[in-house]
């Protein structure tokens, strides 16, 4: 299993409304873990692009 350690997170209330219709119509067993999905999303989404970046720079030198 993996280590997690917990964070505080504010949010507006109709984003974490719309959280709950997503957990409620099954798409996620928890807000935790619809939460946890978008982060793995945006990191895995701009990590690739940091890659990108640091590949054509180095082509570029």
């Amino acid at each position: 299993m993996v280590a997690m350690e917990r964070i505080t997170l504010r949010l507006p209330k109709q984003q974490l409304e719309l959280i709950d219709k997503l957990v409620v119509a099954g798409e996620f067993p928890s807000k935790s873990e619809a939460i946890r999905a978008a982060v793995r999303d945006l990191v895995d989404t701009h990590y690739e692009k940091l890659l990108s970046r640091k590949e054509r720079s180095a082509v570029l030198i």
